[in-house]
């Protein structure tokens, strides 16, 4: 017989506690103890205790497993238990350590393996492999699929966030934080009326009535350079939608731009031909857009969408400036394209048309399919294939905290039938589905993958391109920790081809995610090293750092309405020479529909409680000494880029802290 030291940690939020009793049993290669009640006290199972206890059990050899049950206490209701970690001091004085991290909220006992990452192989004890398949059953119960738009990424099979898995839902001070946020600007703006106006605005400086509620020093300049042809042209690469612009190598048919269209900008020295050749043409093509319904709900008015097409030249000074819009697909007498040299007000409405586009592109296909629709993706999987011990389950979890029910929100609140885009954008729901369909079809493995996806546009060396900078700094360092990881635990190729349990990880994620794409480029295996080193990181950057780039700047270039109209109630002209500052008031979004983009914007963009950074991983699931010297480095690295960029923004106009590893967080959560 032999004393074990227990080590009991419960969570930190406020709802973490138990009045439950808790019982543990301490499962080893020689054997298993019995069930042991713990001591009952006020303070053993409150928020942030921990609390040793001491149980006397005959000697179990190497300790495989620990299991966590809980029954009710008298008459009390349940109350499920949030247990970080169980350390064991064995007799002989070795130290076992159990990553927990989760609820226990069920007298069905629950195993928690040793915290070491283990691999599944022939050489795995029985009992583990065991555990691990029981464990894997369990939670493919609970995290089920379920298709919500045919061609879409599949989500999990929840209709209310109060059925999703305890884990997944948000903590306390979360819930809280959010729900002051959305509340906050919303009362403002019913307080000054105008949520419930649904008048056209009678001048554009009265948009500063409701944009300036809050601001920032980004949204400011936003609002005062929102005309300039260069801030037009700046956004395409450190704005929302950072990912849509590429080098033109050749005009589209659809765009008949010659030199003579382009003289009053290039000047008569040059042609399209031989700025192309010298790779400064860029093109923004919203064809994704042709042939959308248009949404007709937003106060009960038609509303209107545009597929332009715009071509950027890169001036001498390194700005890339618009030199020609077309508003549709089909050039002709009807879709004229609009040039520089245009009429002021001509001009200016062609760019904001483009500009109502790239909103609609960047909230749908940035945003919400490429960020989180891909995220609940991984994280579905993660937790269906993955058992808790397994090493990249370890490495991926934590960017995958509060997405499902920031998902599930978004699923009511935002772009369901009569929620906010209904109210407030040129799509529906209906146009919506549609919309992501499309971008299903258009996917590619590349456009995942930071670095690739900068050559694939030709993007590498256009100045100024803060995003591909601050982004390759971020996916190398997520690169490095990952490569880390993967040498620690797969010796070999052949280990990576043999892991069973990360082979049908990858394939679920093919399967539901990715439709069964093979013309995508999507892996559906692994077959090296090197290929799951760019796959796992390929995860953790669109987790956190892409989430950051397309989510946090909303408020900053969404808040002056011009610069990014949500929708328009004036279909596209047709004419040149007809625009007055009456057709863009009439076109601009009513009121209403303006206060409730910003009041939206603005609650998106606070900073709610419970943020986890970006490579801060208070939950210690790797107790190995390599891999968390390897963390430490990789924190390092993350806050070494942090002072460059912070350093960098010190000299520029405007800033771009979107890609601030400070500033991103470690999931797909708001």
């Amino acid at each position: 017989m032999g004393t074990y030291k227990l080590q009991i940690a419960t969570g930190t939020d406020l709802s973490a506690g138990t009045c439950d009793n808790i019982f543990v049993t301490l499962v080893g290669t020689q054997g298993k103890s019995d069930k042991h009640q713990l001591p009952r006290h006020w303070s053993n199972f409150m928020a942030g205790a921990v609390t040793d206890f001491e149980i006397i059990v005959q000697d179990l050899g190497e300790l495989l497993l620990v299991r966590l049950s809980t029954e009710r206490y008298k008459t009390f209701n349940m109350d499920a238990w949030y247990c970080r970690y169980v350390n064991v001091t064995s007799p002989t004085g070795h130290l076992y350590q159990f990553p927990v991290y989760a609820w226990i909220s069920s007298s069905t006992p629950v195993d928690i393996p040793e915290g070491k990452g283990q691999i599944l192989t022939e050489n795995i004890n029985p009992l583990l492999h065991e555990q691990r398949k029981a464990e894997l059953l369990k939670k493919r119960e609970v995290y089920r699929w379920r298709s919500c738009v045919e061609g879409v990424p599949q989500c999990i099979d929840v209709t209310d966030v109060k059925d999703l898995p305890p884990s997944e839902q948000f903590s306390f001070k979360k819930k809280k934080s959010f729900q002051d946020a959305s509340q906050t600007t919303s009362h403002e703006m019913m307080a000054d009326g105008f949520l419930t106006c649904m008048d056209s605005w009678s001048d554009l400086e009265d948009i500063k009535l409701v944009a300036f509620i809050r601001r920032t020093n980004n949204s400011e300049f936003v609002a005062k350079m929102w005309k300039e042809d260069s801030f037009f042209g700046y956004q395409y690469l450190n704005g929302n939608n950072p990912t849509l612009i590429k080098k033109c190598l050749q005009i589209p048919e659809n765009f008949p731009v010659d030199d003579s269209m382009v003289a009053f900008s290039l000047g008569t020295s040059t042609s399209l031909q031989n700025e192309m050749k010298s790779g400064n043409i860029f093109l923004a093509d919203y064809k994704i857009l042709d042939g959308l319904p248009a949404n007709k709900s937003v106060n009960g008015k038609q509303q209107y969408l545009a597929a332009p097409l715009c071509l950027l030249w890169k001036n001498p000074q390194d700005q890339l400036v618009p030199i020609a819009i077309q508003l549709s697909q089909s050039p002709g007498d009807n879709s004229p394209i609009f040039l520089p040299s245009d009429g002021l007000y001509d001009w200016l409405l062609a760019k904001m048309w483009v500009r109502n586009s790239e909103t609609l592109v960047h909230e749908v296909v940035s945003h919400i399919l490429r960020a989180h629709l891909f995220a609940e993706v991984f994280s579905i999987a993660t937790n269906r294939q993955l058992p808790m011990s397994h090493p990249v389950y370890k490495l991926v979890i934590p960017h995958s905290r509060y997405t499902l029910e920031i998902n599930a929100i978004a699923r009511i609140k935002l772009f369901g039938p009569g929620a906010f885009f209904d109210q407030a954008t040129s799509l529906d729901s209906i146009g919506i589905g549609i919309l992501l369909k499309k971008a299903m079809e258009e996917a590619t493995y590349s456009s995942l993958c930071h670095p690739d996806d900068i050559q694939a546009r030709g993007l590498e060396t256009v100045p100024n391109y803060l995003y591909r900078d601050d982004g390759m700094k971020i996916w190398a360092a997520i690169e490095s920790f990952v490569s880390s990881v993967v040498n620690h635990y797969y010796t070999s190729d052949e280990m990576v081809r043999g892991d069973p349990e990360l082979q049908a990880w990858v394939a679920e994620i093919f399967t539901y995610g990715f439709q069964e794409s093979k013309t995508s480029g999507i892996p559906s295996s692994l077959e090296t090293k090197a290929s799951l080193i760019k796959y796992l990181t390929m995860v953790i950057f669109r987790c956190s750092a892409q989430h950051a780039a397309i989510g946090n700047s909303q408020f900053d270039f969404y808040s002056w309405t011009p610069n990014a109209p949500s929708t328009m109630k004036s279909p596209p002209p047709t004419a040149k020479g007809v625009i007055t500052t009456e057709t863009i008031l009439t076109t601009l979004p009513d009121v209403n529909t303006t206060a409730l983009l910003i009041s939206n914007s603005w609650a998106l963009s606070l900073e709610p409680e419970d943020r986890r950074r970006l490579g801060n991983y208070p939950d210690v699931r790797f107790p190995e000494e390599e891999i968390q010297k390897s963390t430490k480095v990789f924190q390092d690295n993350l806050s070494e880029i942090s002072k460059y960029i912070q350093k960098r923004n010190e000299s520029l106009p405007i800033t771009y802290p979107y890609l601030d590893p400070s500033q991103i967080e470690n999931s797909t959560s708001i």
